[in-house]
């Protein structure tokens, strides 16, 4: 499904990335550890084309990521970032901008949908009422993973999308994902809930090794 072959990876004359390889297969679920810059978003970054290697190749359902492919690859990802960037306004607005771009006009974004979705993560449904502006990171990050979700995707890239949760909602959103077989799903991630799961595979980058 998303495979990385032999990758050199280097920003502002620093090695981020030498002679990496990954390769992971549809449907599993794969946390990456490792310490701060070690290049952990790289590896989103690299199959979303928001860099480029400076040497090996990166594939994505058996297809090379570049220049002509990438458009292609993102409509097929959900990606969840650390920072759970969802705009400005009222939540409505948000999933009114998010439903109405060409690309998820298909997709299920009515209210009775979101609403099951906030039950789940512990939201009311008159929470659309609210503005982003007044949400704490908790709730951006549960909007977020929501927002994903409704994408209608089956490979997820979450990035630290559960750091601001409280510990029952990090068990809630991580059982949420790992009980989804068809889903591919890679959690960058230092969240005990994602080590302890059942089903979950361990990637160490900085012993460049799986750990489980």
């Amino acid at each position: 499904m998303i495979k990385y072959q032999s990758i050199y990876l280097s920003f502002e004359g620093k090695a981020i990335l030498q002679d990496f390889s990954l390769d992971i297969k549809k449907g599993e679920k794969v946390l990456i550890l490792g310490p701060s810059g070690i290049g952990k978003t790289s590896l989103f970054s690299l199959v979303l084309g928001f860099v480029l290697p400076d040497r090996g190749e990166v594939f994505f359902d058996g297809e090379l990521v570049d220049k002509r492919s990438v458009w292609s690859v993102r409509k097929k990802i959900a990606y969840v970032d650390q920072n759970a960037s969802i705009g400005l306004g009222r939540v409505m607005d948000w999933f009114s901008f998010v439903s109405s771009l060409k690309a998820n006009q298909a997709r299920d974004f009515s209210r009775e949908r979101i609403c099951e979705l906030f039950e789940l993560f512990k939201l009311h449904c008159d929470f659309l009422k609210k503005d982003i502006s007044q949400l704490s990171g908790g709730e951006r990050q549960r909007v977020a993973i929501i927002t994903a979700v409704l994408l209608g995707r089956d490979v997820f890239f979450l990035d630290e999308a559960t750091a601001s949760l409280d510990k029952e909602l990090k068990k809630t959103v991580v059982d949420f994902f790992i009980h989804r077989t068809d889903w591919t799903v890679v959690s960058v991630s230092h969240d005990s809930q994602w080590m302890d799961a059942k089903g979950v595979k361990i990637f160490d980058m900085e012993k460049r090794k799986w750990a489980s």
